[in-house]
């Protein structure tokens, strides 16, 4: 693939070899394993939600149903550990501060869920304004690790695209459903 105008060409010393497929093998299984234990951890918040409160909430009439958000959000965590993969394995000069940012939306992700779903029987309304304000933080976070991951790996910047298309679609979910609850 050609560089796009700005991208970021890794420095390639002695020193700064790009690492054995071993280990390039163990950080993608471990960019894995941190999406899918946020994932994890967010579906421990859900499963009794989704049959509880939210089954008689008063969502958006433009609400998937459950059934969606699993095949969904499995790409999703897939697609977001790949794109963070890519960018470790450049070493390029704004890698680290592109993969804080990472950690940082995957910080903020794994907020949402049990703020969203686990709060709002225990203090209601409060609890869904909360998750929006994290779910536009999050937003944030994602188009900035576009915006960073994209001069050290376009195909890692958009492999992120559908997540950031996907929080904004979540977020007017999460919108109706504070304004209606």
């Amino acid at each position: 693939m050609q560089p796009y105008p700005g991208e970021v060409k890794p420095a390639r010393t002695k020193d700064a070899e790009r690492p054995g497929t071993g280990r390039q093998v163990l950080v993608l299984a471990g960019f894995l394993a941190a999406s899918f234990v946020v994932a994890g951890l967010g579906s421990l918040a859900t499963f009794n939600s989704v049959n509880g409160w939210y089954a008689t909430a008063d969502k958006a009439p433009w609400s998937p149903p459950n059934w969606i958000f699993g095949p969904v959000w499995t790409f999703l965590y897939t697609a977001m550990a790949v794109s963070a993969w890519l960018v470790w394995r450049k070493h390029a000069p704004g890698t680290p501060r592109a993969l804080k940012v990472y950690g940082i939306q995957l910080a903020l992700n794994l907020a949402w869920t049990p703020v969203f779903f686990g709060l709002y029987p225990a203090i209601g309304g409060a609890a869904l304004w909360l998750a929006l304000a994290i779910i536009v933080a999050l937003i944030a976070a994602v188009a900035v690790a576009v915006l960073s991951f994209g001069p050290i790996s376009r195909m890692a910047g958009l492999l992120l695209l559908p997540y950031v298309s996907w929080l904004v679609f979540a977020g007017t979910l999460n919108w109706w459903v504070a304004l209606n609850n």
